[in-house]
């Protein structure tokens, strides 16, 4: 069975990009993406309100870091150490070497090729340092761009689930995205 160990943390390079550890100097870059219903659209989790609803959210970054069942950097432009976005790997699934990878960016920062970089790099992370089998993303059918991501990243659709998730008062379709470690 799969064991992944996230200490020391490792901060990631692109060649635009550095991922870092999300920290409670972020809280204002948090909030603003989770609060903004545009960036949050295809996310089926509620809004954050304020200060407060940051700092748990990103200590519960950090418990998931610590006790090993998920990590997530902060997406930043090399020079520039403010939060632009997160990126990460949840739901991990030891026992069958698969995990689960989720992002987000603020709006300005959209079509610039940031998402697709920093998913490459956290797809290289998780097969080459966690050992991960397999990586999946699962989005709403809607989400367009992110399919372009991934698709451009080497994932390949596997379902459409009809109906399978209730949020907001209605049900929702999900779409599974997966890619295979080939080596």
């Amino acid at each position: 069975m799969l064991t992944v160990n996230f200490h020391p943390f490792h901060n990631l390079e692109t060649e635009r990009l550095i991922l870092r550890r999300v920290n409670s100097n972020d809280i204002k870059e948090v909030l603003a993406l989770r609060s903004n219903a545009e960036t949050m659209k295809y996310i089926p989790r509620p809004l954050l309100k304020n200060d407060e609803d940051a700092l748990a959210h990103i200590a519960m970054i950090d418990e998931k870091i610590e006790s090993n069942e998920g990590i997530n950097w902060a997406i930043t432009i090399k020079g520039d150490p403010r939060l632009i976005g997160v990126i990460g790997h949840y739901r991990i699934q030891n026992e069958h070497y698969r995990a689960e990878i989720g992002y987000m960016i603020l709006p300005e920062y959209n079509g610039r090729g940031i998402v697709t970089e920093a998913v490459r790099e956290a797809v290289k992370y998780g097969f080459e340092v966690m050992k991960l089998h397999s990586i999946e993303a699962i989005i709403e059918p809607d989400n367009l761009a992110s399919a372009k991501v991934l698709e451009k990243n080497g994932f390949i659709k596997e379902a459409h689930l009809k109906e399978n998730e209730f949020y907001d008062g209605r049900f929702i379709d999900s779409v599974i995205y997966s890619i295979l470690n080939k080596k």
